[in-house]
């Protein structure tokens, strides 16, 4: 029987909302207590969703809490995961899991010595159409792929965040904050990455903020915000990855993989769901799809939104002794290809992978509703 574990949220902005709303529709853990450096935030969360309100200490300290969820800004992640694992708990970071190599392979080997788990967000490339893609690439229905492009472009933040100061910083930008996603889904498609290589830029200074009580402020910016990379891939696919806060409008598709035997389009790996096509030799684009819970829109009756699924995968698997998908060697491996990325852009150079990972078991249709309550 799976034992349900206790856990604890550090951190309670925007996106705690998400991860205690959600939570009550998984299996293997329930959410007991929040905390923040700000006790006001932790009690209204508190109350919100019936939770306890802890202050930091409190919570890393608490007998009830076996794991707790970091949702700490970036440049807080690697202290607070430290502190977490240091206390004797398990901890599932949100993205990005650190911003270096080091700090991953630091917390890393905290864990191991202390035989406890380390998970980290994002959990989107367990959505229903991304493992549909998995399914169908080592299938080969397109073929050995090749090559393939991902696009992630907007204006930027500030539009419609009110405190968008983080993401201009250290540990934000593009690649640190959106890269996530689309790096996961491309590694748990194609295996490992060998070398990157990029150019980057960035078209302000300053980002004036558009909107809530700090409107017209500006805001500095400290990190590219314009990247044009290239990824190798062990298995030898080559991958162009564009990613932009400087662009106001794009057509180009989100994500494509280009096979031997066929194009697949693929929907924005932000998400779990989404249309994906595939299009075979001298053959019409085919919409692919199967019964998949993870694809099945449950906000605002339009998208699948299933944050928490990576940990809840976590929690069960702890309890049944498995590796769970979202699991550090997969973390710190994308947190390498990050960050190579930035650095190539700054020296010119073609980086080389220190890591690398096994690809994440595929989460079926049957695996993954094991894990809804």
């Amino acid at each position: 029987m799976t034992k349900t574990l206790g856990v604890g949220i550090i951190g309670c902005g925007n996106i705690s909302t998400a991860y205690l709303n959600l939570a009550s529709k998984f299996k293997g853990y329930d959410i007991v207590a929040v905390a923040d450096i700000n006790m006001d935030n932790a009690r209204a969360q508190a109350e919100a969703f019936d939770v306890r309100a802890d202050t930091v200490e409190e919570l890393l300290a608490a007998e009830d809490v076996d794991l707790i969820i970091n949702l700490t800004i970036p440049a807080a992640h690697f202290d607070v995961s430290r502190s977490i694992l240091q206390a004797g708990k398990h901890v599932y970071s949100e993205k990005p899991f650190v911003l270096s190599l080091a700090e991953g392979q630091q917390l890393s080997d905290i864990a191991t010595a202390n035989k406890l788990r380390i998970g980290s967000a994002p959990d989107t490339f367990m959505g229903g159409s991304h493992q549909l893609a998995r399914t169908l690439i080592d299938s080969g229905v397109i073929g050995k792929v090749a090559s393939g492009a991902a696009v992630v472009m907007s204006s930027g933040m500030e539009d419609w965040h009110p405190n968008p100061d983080f993401f201009f910083q250290r540990g934000g930008g593009p690649i640190l904050d959106l890269g996530p996603y689309y790096i996961c889904n491309l590694v748990q498609m194609l295996g490992p990455v060998t070398k990157v290589t990029s150019f980057t830029g960035a078209a302000h200074d300053t980002r004036t903020i558009q909107n809530g009580p700090r409107n017209g402020e500006t805001v500095p910016v400290e990190t590219p915000t314009t990247i044009h990379s290239v990824l190798s891939f062990e298995s030898g696919a080559i991958v162009t990855l564009l990613a932009s806060w400087d662009v106001w409008d794009s057509n180009h598709p989100i994500m494509e993989l280009y096979g031997t035997e066929g194009t697949m389009n693929l929907p924005d790996p932000n998400f779990f769901g989404g249309i994906l096509t595939v299009t075979e030799r001298s053959g019409e684009p085919i919409e692919k799809s199967w019964d998949h819970p993870f694809s099945v829109p449950n906000f605002e009756d339009t998208q699948a939104n299933y944050r928490g699924a990576g940990l809840a995968d976590m929690a069960v698997a702890i309890s049944e002794g498995r590796s769970h998908r979202c699991n550090d060697e997969f973390a710190t491996h994308v947190v390498e290809v990050m960050t190579a990325i930035l650095d190539a852009g700054e020296t010119g150079s073609v980086m080389t992978m220190k890591t690398s990972c096994k690809r994440p078991d595929i989460l079926g249709p049957d695996a993954a509703q094991a894990l809804l309550a």
